[in-house]
């Protein structure tokens, strides 16, 4: 199962703080969870074909083993403080559920 958010940081908040946080604490953090088999963040640079901006800054991609280890793995007190602190950075993130066809 892989879920991918789409976010924009909230206003006021400095790019490279949340990119040097997200390296420093969120990425290790995140693919430290024994329910997460990998995770990645991504800047979105553009639109392809198109000069447009896209409508969304970040990207992350969390590739799960199963959604209750990882219910059970994002609820546990010491990564609810990683879990604030992005919150404290992304302006309402959508969290999307998939899974492969």
């Amino acid at each position: 199962m892989r879920i991918v958010v789409l976010f924009n940081l909230k206003p006021g908040v400095d790019p490279e703080a949340y990119e040097a946080w997200a390296r420093g604490t969120d990425i290790p953090g995140v693919n430290a969870l024994s329910s997460v088999s990998g995770y990645t963040v991504h800047k979105a640079t553009g639109l392809f074909g198109s000069d447009a901006a896209s409508p969304y800054q970040y990207i992350e991609v969390i590739d799960i083993t199963a959604m209750e280890p990882f219910v059970v793995d994002v609820t546990n007190p010491e990564f609810q403080k990683v879990a604030a602190a992005f919150g404290e950075f992304a302006d309402a993130p959508q969290f999307i559920l998939t899974e492969d066809l």
